[in-house]
Order: structure tokens, then sequence, then C-alpha cells
């Protein structure tokens, strides 16, 4: 029987939870080999992970989705990824048309577009009102409390929105089908000064997401306000700001610095070709909460006390990495890795390991690491975030 399972798992290269150097043992139950393919440093851990960390991983693929005529959704929260407690995230799509009703929240909204093309229009409290629309690369940032609306455009869209409170859910939002729902017609007929009759075919129940028609120009849906309109931009075009570039990939970073309007939403595109990596690093003020787009990846996490766990990601996944936390990312696949890091902060911060280690006393460094020269004669007094050498550099 044990022969005839090797053949078995030669045949269609089946995984097995044995080390080069013998540890470990095959693993002949119950399994899923696509996860456990897909999960490589699960299932056969570098020898420098150790200890114990949470879990630092979930992906939209294993949320349950809420589908509507119009789009659909889906969320990662603290309730799905327990360590994830600053951000959460909701993925949706909406099509030609289709339009995330009017509504507000308690918490901020970020948001990236992934595809397509939407219009969001929103209201200030000081009735300055603001309708744009955004495309592929694009972000917004509604603050707390600022009503806001998403429609897709001709050719519907996709996107990721980001939310400042890991317990947040879309489904707890504030909407307007929702409120009136549950005010009395004569209390509205008193708010808005019409018969009552006028209510008689609001909706029953929360909207959420319906189909609509696609909207004409932007010029035509234009409404003048007395007061202007909001002061800040509400949207920023990411992918079309000029990148960061190192060997290896790129970086482009949003905060309040080149986005104002986005007080508590810091984030950054990163991109890392084939054999690159984001470099050793942590960030000193927040948690890192991530959005693979493309291409796939692992990433090691340290928390001191020599604990440190490795994961591999692919295009959809979310990856968490605790305040301060050292970590790097690299690109395991064969196209370009793709992801965003986002943080509960106004600003974008990190600490690179390289060139800590430049501006630090040479002496001091040899001494701590009993480093060669070789290493010590490498570091960078200027930050890489992306990093890739030849492997000549390398001998």
């Amino acid at each position: 029987m044990g022969n005839g399972h090797e053949r078995n798992n030669k045949q269609y290269n089946v995984p097995q939870p044995i080390r080069e150097n013998g540890a470990g043992g095959p693993d002949y139950g119950p399994r899923d080999v696509l996860r456990d393919r897909q999960n490589p440093d699960l299932l056969i851990p570098p020898t420098t992970d150790n200890g114990l960390l949470p879990n630092l991983k979930f992906s939209f693929s294993d949320t349950s989705m809420k589908l509507n005529h119009g789009g659909w959704s889906r969320e990662i929260t603290a309730r799905e990824l327990p360590i994830a407690t600053t951000l959460a995230g909701v993925n949706m799509y909406l099509t030609p048309g289709g339009v995330r009703e009017l509504h507000w929240h308690q918490q901020a909204e970020w948001a990236y577009i992934i595809l397509g093309s939407a219009r969001i229009t929103s209201v200030d409290q000081n009735g300055r009102n603001f309708i744009g629309d955004v495309g592929a690369g694009d972000l917004w940032y509604f603050p707390p409390g600022l009503p806001h609306s998403i429609q897709g455009l001709a050719s519907g869209c996709e996107f990721l929105l980001v939310f400042d409170d890991g317990n947040f859910s879309d489904l707890n939002t504030l909407s307007i089908s929702d409120w009136f729902a549950h005010t009395p017609k004569e209390v509205l007929s008193s708010n808005f000064g019409v018969p009552e009759q006028a209510f008689d075919t609001i909706p029953h129940d929360q909207v959420y997401i319906y189909q609509d028609k696609v909207p004409g120009p932007i010029e035509s849906q234009q409404v003048q306000s007395p007061y202007g309109t909001v002061p800040l931009n509400l949207t920023h075009r990411l992918l079309a700001q000029p990148p960061f570039r190192t060997p290896g990939g790129s970086v482009r970073i949003a905060d309040s610095r080149n986005f104002p309007v986005s007080k508590t939403v810091a984030a950054a595109l990163v991109e890392v070709h084939p054999g690159a990596m984001r470099e050793l690093h942590w960030h000193p003020n927040q948690d890192e909460w991530q959005y693979y787009l493309t291409g796939e990846a692992r990433m090691t996490v340290f928390a001191a006390n020599g604990r440190a766990r490795t994961f591999d990601y692919r295009a959809g996944d979310v990856g968490y990495v605790p305040f301060a936390f050292g970590h790097y990312i690299q690109n395991t696949g064969t196209e370009t890795l793709w992801f965003l890091e986002m943080f509960k902060s106004d600003r974008f911060e990190d600490v690179s390991l390289n060139q800590w280690m430049a501006l630090t006393p040479r002496e001091l460094v040899k001494s701590n690491l009993n480093a060669e020269e070789e290493l010590l004669d490498s570091l960078r007094k200027v930050k890489w975030p992306v990093v890739k050498y030849s492997a000549a550099h390398k001998k």
C-alpha cells in the first residue's frame, strides 16, 4: 500500500511534509492537495521559522459573497482574520449602471479601483458637494459620517474598500433606504412637506446594491451647490503618480502629504519583479493590512524572542503584519507581483534594516553581528524598498 501511495504521489506531484534532510514524513490521510500546493511554506516551513504567531493570512476566496442585482460584495474583517484589529476590507463589484446606494459610515472609507470605472458623489456637513469619475488605479476617501454613493460606469467596476476599524462590516452601514423604511410616513411627510402617499413606493428594507441605467456624461449630472464644492479632493490618481523605482520594482505612496483628505489611511502600491523582494523592514507607526493584486508571494514575519512564521500569498489574499514586527515579501512567481500596503495612519512610514545598519557606526554593526567586511561594504545609506541583485553580485 505504501508503494502505491508513493507512485501516486509522483504521478500527481503531491507535496509531502518532508524536508530534504529527511525530517517529517508523508501525509497519506484526507487532505486538500491543491491548498497544500498553494501553501508550501506552511506544509514545510523554513528552518528559520520558530515559535507561535497568529494567522496572518485570509483569502477573499474563503469569504461569503453577497449577491444583488447590480453587483456583489464580500468582506474580510476581524471576524475572519482576528489579528486584523486596525483595518477591515470589502471587495465589491458593480455592473454597468449598478449602484451602491446613498449611505454613510461611522468609519472612514478608503478605496482602490482594481478595474473599470465608477462615478462617486458626496456632500459634506456644510452643504458642499462632490461628483467625480474614477478609473483603474485611482483612489477615493470619504471621512467618517460623510454621505456618499458609488455607481458603475459603462464598463462596470471592481474595487477594494478599506475601513479604519477592524470590526467594521459593510452590512452595518447607515443607508438612506434603510432609514426611510424605518421612519413613519407621517414623519417623512412632515420632514419633506409632501403628502404621505408620496412615500408609498419606497423600499421596505435596505437596498444596499441595485441595478440602474448607466449614467450620462458627468457634465449632465452636475448639481450646483450654493456653498460650492468640498474643499479637499476626495480622489487621487495613484497609478498615474510617478513611482519611486529601485532595482527589482517600484513603490507609489499615497498619504495625507499628497492626498490631504486621507487622514486615517495611508497606503503604498508595491511592484515586485520576479526574483525580487520587498526588503527587510518594519513600520514604526501602525499595523500593516495587505491586499495582493497579482502574482504569488512569500512573507516571513519576525516577532522577537525567536518567533518567526512564513506565509504564502496569491492574488485576492489579505496579509497582516502587527505593529513594528520585522518582515519581507518575496516574489515567488513568474509574473510581476503587485500588492497594496495600508495603515491606519495619516502617514506612510517604514524603517529599512539595510539603511539602519548603514547609518550606524561600522564597528558597532560589525561587533554586534560578527559581520564580514563584504556585508558591511554592501550596506546602503539610501533606502531601496524593493531589491534585486544579480547572481554574480550574490556570489
